[in-house]
């Protein structure tokens, strides 16, 4: 996951993405800044399509996001894909926590999205995968607050 891409920018680094994130939000310092991490995935017939995603949100005035896709042996189960979807969002979290910090930026905390919800067939997994994301240290977001995952991520894994 070391590949992201960006719609207005083309293939990026993490470090990239990182420096894109920093000048985006020091355009305007006067807004509120979200920085949102969030996973899908689709199985298919070559595998199980993953997508994170990463979005720095200007509140009131925009977002910019980035997305990184990876193909994985196919995952029937919904319960290990939903799984492996938040330890991709909790492992590139943490990478992005280090490398905001190496640059000296503390009040930019991360945001995980989860593709589950209390409707439909994830509502059983809410609690577990929530609770794995807030035992590491960050917020979690679920359906429908969970846009990263379920909108940008979702958008790419087809």
């Amino acid at each position: 996951m070391d590949l992201f891409h960006s719609p207005s920018r083309g293939p990026m680094e993490l470090g990239e993405v990182v420096e894109d994130i920093l000048n985006y939000v020091s355009d305007d310092i006067s807004r509120i800044y979200k920085l949102l991490v969030g996973s899908d995935s689709h199985p298919g017939g070559q595998g199980t399509c993953f997508v994170t995603a990463i979005i720095i949100h200007r509140e009131g005035k925009g977002a910019r996001y980035f997305y990184s896709r990876m193909t994985e042996p196919r995952i029937r189960s919904l319960r290990q894909r939903i799984f492996y979807e938040a330890s991709l969002s909790l492992a590139l979290a943490d990478r992005l926590n280090e490398a905001l910090m190496e640059k000296g930026v503390h009040d930019l905390p991360v945001e995980i999205h989860l593709d589950v919800g209390t409707h439909g067939d994830t509502r059983d997994l809410v609690k577990e995968v929530t609770g794995m994301i807030s035992g590491s240290g960050f917020d979690a977001r679920i359906k429908p607050d969970a846009c990263a995952a379920s909108k940008v991520a979702d958008k790419y894994t087809k």
